[in-house]
């Protein structure tokens, strides 16, 4: 990357200021840098910006792909998790807890789609004959891998599942989230969210119980 940014220090009485000067390039800036650079002036800084995208990038991509591994639009998905950065980032308190900041928007994202997808879904029924040009067939299939009834089932309870955290507070969200999907420890989801260890203790362990209470009607109906 051939941008690079000008970065002055003041230590005592200023001398002349160009001669104080170091030309430093965005990749090595730490993430903390970068995101100040974003929060100064009316927009984010572009070179800064691409920066924190490009060490980014995976870890968005990874918390969708766990989310949603079926799903063809996560690229599309990805990309607009990082307008809400872009359009947000100034919001961002403290600039050390970015990473964090950035899973809760992309979970939430993901989420809010869900949500969308569920009003606007058609419903399938597996029974009902398949209409062709030359006249009808049956859905069976020949074939190794599991049959539609148990395909539709695992869907259906991933769905349900998926729809289950959405329905949880956000703070509860966030940390199962986290913790189940991201697979951080407990030490450094304390980090991302800034609060002590036995809160984050305790939002997994009531988050995991509000599952377990929803996802078993779904279970005995």
């Amino acid at each position: 990357m051939s941008n690079s940014h000008s970065v002055s220090w003041t230590n005592g009485p200023q001398v002349n200021s160009a001669s104080r000067q170091a030309v430093v390039q965005p990749d090595q800036l730490s993430n903390v840098d970068l995101v100040s650079l974003c929060q100064e002036g009316l927009r984010p800084d572009r070179t800064a910006f691409a920066e924190l995208m490009r060490r980014y990038q995976s870890h968005v991509e990874k918390i969708l792909y766990h989310l949603a591994p079926d799903w063809q639009d996560r690229a599309d998905l990805a990309q607009e998790v990082w307008i809400r950065v872009y359009r947000n980032v100034k919001r961002l308190n403290e600039p050390v807890k970015f990473r964090g900041w950035l899973s809760r928007i992309a979970t939430n994202l993901f989420y809010d789609e869900l949500r969308k997808r569920k009003r606007v879904r058609d419903p399938l029924s597996l029974d009902a004959p398949r209409t062709v040009d030359d006249g009808e067939m049956d859905w069976e299939i020949a074939t190794d891998r599991p049959g539609p009834e148990e395909e539709l089932t695992t869907r259906e309870f991933y769905e349900q599942l998926h729809e289950a955290i959405a329905d949880l507070p956000e703070v509860f969200r966030t940390t199962i989230v986290l913790r189940e999907i991201e697979g951080l420890a407990y030490e450094e989801i304390a980090e991302i969210t800034g609060v002590s260890l036995g809160t984050v203790k305790s939002r997994i362990a009531r988050a995991r119980q509000r599952l377990q209470l929803q996802l078993q009607k779904y279970l005995d109906s």
